[in-house]
């Protein structure tokens, strides 16, 4: 009697140990989004660089997803990382150009919801490496947007070391806006040496540990590198949601003896340190995937490695978009479509090369829907998740929208179209960019707007303007602009840099 209820016994409990383990849920996955600043489409070995060797970015894609058209939604830095953690246009809420002028309010309106809020409050941890660049003063800071954690700076641009060693070198361009044009004015004058002039860059644009100013010694994406490494390892057993924004390639162009040494075969000083730049951020990819592996979390882990924007002409020839054409700052291939590289080793297959649209606008929900989190109304991207399981011909964003001031752009499948204001003749396409003065707003030129379509399955280089030649087109594209900026705001502040650059024949006027 006592054998026979003990075979029942065990046989109902062996019963229940199936369902129990599948009633048990999944662990979250965790998300680490790494951005790279002002990073050129073809300056990583993967996407076609011949001088920048990048053995760790390489193996992202190779175990993951590397998208081909992944684009951003402004081709500079500010209101690209706007859309990025919030998912939405920068235009809903007026984050439209990079913050210049006295007229600029304290950051991104506080009614905008950030990544690491949402992550938050499906009971993340959140971590902020690096480089901010949304609000420095109280109320805007990562801290008060939803993250647990922050190491970096809240400027648009700082010094990466602050006393040079011997075999360390640092270049700026003869003529080029310079290294410092977007932290501080150099009041130093040319007889300063270089470590008293980025003893002062990093003075006026510190780096914090949350709200606290503290010293760094420690070449900067270096350090970055190593607070997301310490990061990963304190928060290994529960889920959490690490952006790791470095500052770098993006001037002052600075590098260690280590990292350039790998470049002393590359005659052009600008290359070299550019490219020991680079190699900077891809040992720090690839001592982050070291840690996730070490932990046994690398399974249960999606990293997506992108840029901010293409890279900058003002560092003249350093760097490369090949084989797009245009530079940071405009609504050319070269300036807002980036590297964009998605890798999830426990559920996405490795080793392909997608060929679909994607935008920036995708990180917050794709995030969201991992972590099981609610996402906000007004919401403009898409979970990637279906598009990365499923490559079924399904385009993710078949439409992208760009605007700064009076300019426009959009790319609607294969047709791309830019309408920019037509400069004054007497203006000058060398000249540095300057400011607006607070108070004036940018308005359609009196000269006129040129409008610019190209057919990029056929002219990705943006070579060969159709718009005459296609008036249906450009009707079509110009109606769907207007549709979509009815939902947009006027920019929260007037002042912006504006250059003059020539394009198709034509003096334009650019405005970031």
């Amino acid at each position: 009697m006592k054998r026979a209820a003990l075979i029942t016994l065990a046989a109902a409990t062996v019963g229940l140990a199936p369902h129990a383990a599948a009633a048990a849920p999944a662990p979250k996955p965790n998300v680490i989004v790494i951005l790279a600043d002002d990073l050129g489409y073809g300056d990583t070995a993967v996407y076609g660089s011949k001088i920048v060797k990048t053995p760790n970015i390489d193996a992202l894609a190779a175990d993951g997803v590397r998208f081909t058209q992944g684009y951003v939604t402004h081709p500079v830095c500010s209101p690209s990382r706007a859309a990025i953690l919030t998912g939405r246009y920068q235009q809903r809420f007026g984050w439209e150009f990079n913050p210049v002028g006295r007229d600029r309010t304290g950051g991104v309106s506080r009614g905008e919801a950030f990544i690491g809020q949402i992550m938050k409050s499906a009971g993340y941890r959140t971590g902020m490496v690096g480089k901010w660049h949304l609000g420095a003063a109280d109320g805007y800071q990562p801290l008060d947007r939803g993250f647990d954690e922050f190491f970096g700076t809240t400027a648009g641009a700082t010094a990466f070391m602050t006393e040079m060693q011997p075999g360390d070198e640092s270049h700026t361009p003869k003529g080029s806006e310079g290294s410092y044009r977007t932290t501080v004015q150099d009041p130093l004058g040319p007889g300063a040496t270089e470590d008293q002039r980025m003893a002062f860059v990093r003075e006026k644009a510190p780096i914090q540990r949350g709200r606290d100013v503290v010293q760094v010694k420690e070449y900067l994406t270096d350090a970055f590198t190593d607070e997301a490494v310490r990061f990963i390892g304190a928060n290994k057993d529960k889920p959490f949601f690490l952006y790791l924004a470095y500052n770098a390639p993006h001037t002052p162009l600075q590098a260690t003896k280590k990292y350039v040494d790998r470049y002393r075969d590359v005659p052009d000083k600008g290359q070299r340190v550019y490219a020991a730049m680079v190699s900077a951020v891809d040992d720090g990819v690839g001592a982050v995937r070291a840690k996730l592996k070490a932990e046994g979390i690398d399974r249960n882990t999606l990293i997506v490695f992108l840029s901010d924007n293409g890279c900058a002409s003002y560092i003249q020839g350093a760097c490369s978009n090949a084989p797009l054409s245009g530079f940071k700052g405009t609504h050319l291939e070269g300036g807002v479509r980036v590297p964009y590289i998605v890798t999830w080793p426990g559920a996405i297959a490795g080793g392909r090369v997608d060929n679909r649209m994607v935008s920036t606008l995708d990180l917050v929900p794709t995030a969201a829907a991992l972590a099981g989190a609610k996402l906000p109304k007004g919401t403009d991207g898409v979970s990637l998740m279906p598009y990365l399981k499923d490559a079924d011909g399904r385009i993710p964003n078949p439409t992208v929208y760009w605007r700064a001031g009076p300019n426009f752009a959009i790319r609607d499948g294969d047709w791309k179209m830019w309408v920019a204001n037509i400069a004054d003749p007497s203006e000058d396409a060398s000249q540095e960019a300057g400011v607006t003065p607070d108070g004036t707003h940018a308005v359609i030129s009196p000269h006129g707007q040129h409008v610019m379509l190209y057919d990029l399955a056929k002219d990705p280089r943006e070579l060969t303007n159709v718009a005459a030649a296609n008036p249906q087109v450009v009707a079509r594209l110009k109606a769907k602009l207007a549709a979509w900026d009815k939902a947009n705001v006027a920019p929260q502040w007037t002042s912006m840099r504006q250059s003059v650059r020539r394009q198709d024949g034509q003096l334009l006027k650019i405005y970031d």
